[in-house]
Formats: C-alpha cells, structure tokens, sequence
C-alpha cells in the first residue's frame, strides 16, 4: 500500500480543492457585482475594433477562475503543510486586485487609476506564476491563459480609457 494514499496530507485533497474554489469565486462575485451593470456600460463606451463583445467575459473569466483556483490546489497540494504560504498569499492578494479593477473600472468609473490598478495587477500575476511554477509546473502553466488575457485586457484597459476622457 503506498503511502500517499494514507497520508492525512492526501485525504485533504477534496477538500482543499473546493476551498480554493469558493476563495476564489468569492472574489469573482465580488468583481461581479461590481460590474452588474458592466454590459450596458461597455456599449456605451468608444471601444477599439479589437475590443471583444460583451458576453465574452462572463465565460472567459469563468474558465480564467476555475484554472485559477486549480493552480492554487496543485501548490497547495504540491507543498509540505503551511511551506506554500509565500506563493498562496501572492495568489489572494493578486485575487484581491482582481477583484477591485472591477469596481474601479465599471464601479466607479476611474479609467487612470484602473489602469495602473491593472498594471500592478498583471506584476503580481506574473510573480504568482513564477512562484506557482517553481512549486509546480502544472500550477503555473494553469496560470498562462491568466496572463494572457489580463495583459489583453491591459491593452484594452488603456484603449478604452484614453478613447473616453470624458467618461473615465
């Protein structure tokens, strides 16, 4: 019998995986909220060419979310009890950032603070990835379409704003 599967470490997996799932979908609902409105709003905006429809984001960030929390398990996971606690807390407060470009974007309406907002977001994105993948290389390329869209959305961020002075 091996030992893996004795392990109280193992049992946990279940367990740690649906934490990781409602952490991380409770700062999607957060950002949800905060973007209720978010379609209506976008029409209204002048957007680039390039700029994706409005029904596109509740999906992408829904598959972006799920990738997301299943990296955090695979270090959580991948770690000897509390030793993955510098790359999970990069995880949360990147969580957190996520969360607020929502309400400083659709919210509030604070297109120059946003886009620094998501400047910062998109470093702490990279440092989470970086430390995700040196724990585990799964976790970390789980964290790529992460980054890629946020650095698209980052160009668009900026886009949008310099396109409506008036509005953000």
């Amino acid at each position: 019998m091996s030992t893996h599967a004795t392990s109280p470490h193992r049992s946990l997996q279940l367990p740690a995986l649906a934490g990781w799932l409602v952490l991380t979908f409770i700062f999607a609902a957060i950002g949800a909220f905060a973007s209720a409105q978010a379609a209506e709003f976008y029409q209204q905006l002048n957007r680039p060419a390039w700029a994706p429809p409005p029904w596109l984001f509740g999906p992408a960030w829904t598959v972006l979310y799920l990738l997301m929390a299943v990296a955090a398990w695979r270090v959580q996971r991948a770690a000897a009890p509390a030793s993955a606690r510098p790359e999970l807390t990069l995880y949360v407060v990147q969580l957190v950032l996520n969360a607020l470009w929502t309400w400083l974007f659709f919210g509030w309406q604070l297109g120059a603070l946003a886009f620094v907002e998501i400047l910062m977001l998109w470093l702490l994105i990279a440092a989470t990835l970086r430390a995700f993948w040196r724990r585990d290389r799964w976790a970390g390329l789980l964290l790529v379409p992460y980054i890629a869209w946020v650095s698209f959305a980052t160009c668009l961020c900026y886009s949008i704003w310099q396109r409506n002075p008036g509005v953000l």
